[in-house]
């Protein structure tokens, strides 16, 4: 009672800080302003983090080498841009007897890809799939610095 007093008296509120505690411990302060104080740190941590986005290639086994070397390029723009990849080798019919195929093809891939990123998933089988995930390194995103991803990918046109 005497702190709802003392904090009438000077204008504030009486916040609970930490109510398990014994005795629970109150604090005085204006908690509108604390609240908009939060928000505001809350919206200038969000500015400055980057949302990693998780892009796509798909490949077939039968692939031919300059078609693969395609692929490898928009891979390696994906993860220049700081998006994650995921490469997967579609297989079909008797295609499935074959997966070490479709292994080869995805070190291959991880092997181009190696200087733009770094293999965070080992190829894995699931259904009549084999993927595998690649992130981008971290050096190159530290380089690029606070850049937004519109100034990157401005950059790159």
């Amino acid at each position: 009672m005497q702190a709802l007093e003392m904090a009438r008296d000077r204008g504030l509120d009486l916040v609970e800080v930490a109510p398990n505690a014994i005795p629970p411990v109150c604090r005085l302060m204006d908690y509108g302003k604390y609240r908009y104080e939060q928000s505001r740190k809350d919206r200038e941590s969000r500015k400055n983090q980057t949302v990693v986005e998780l892009k796509e290639v798909r490949i077939r086994p039968k692939i031919d080498d300059h078609d693969l070397e395609t692929k490898g390029r928009q891979a390696a723009r994906f993860l220049d841009g700081g998006d994650k990849v995921k490469v997967s080798v579609l297989f079909r019919g008797r295609e499935m007897a074959h997966p070490e195929i479709g292994r080869g093809l995805l070190d291959q891939l991880g092997e181009l890809l190696r200087p733009h990123g770094s293999i965070e998933q080992t190829p894995k089988i699931e259904g009549r799939t084999m993927t595998m995930i690649l992130a981008p390194l971290k050096q190159k995103m530290e380089k690029e610095g606070n850049n937004s991803r519109g100034e990157a990918k401005a950059q790159d046109a």
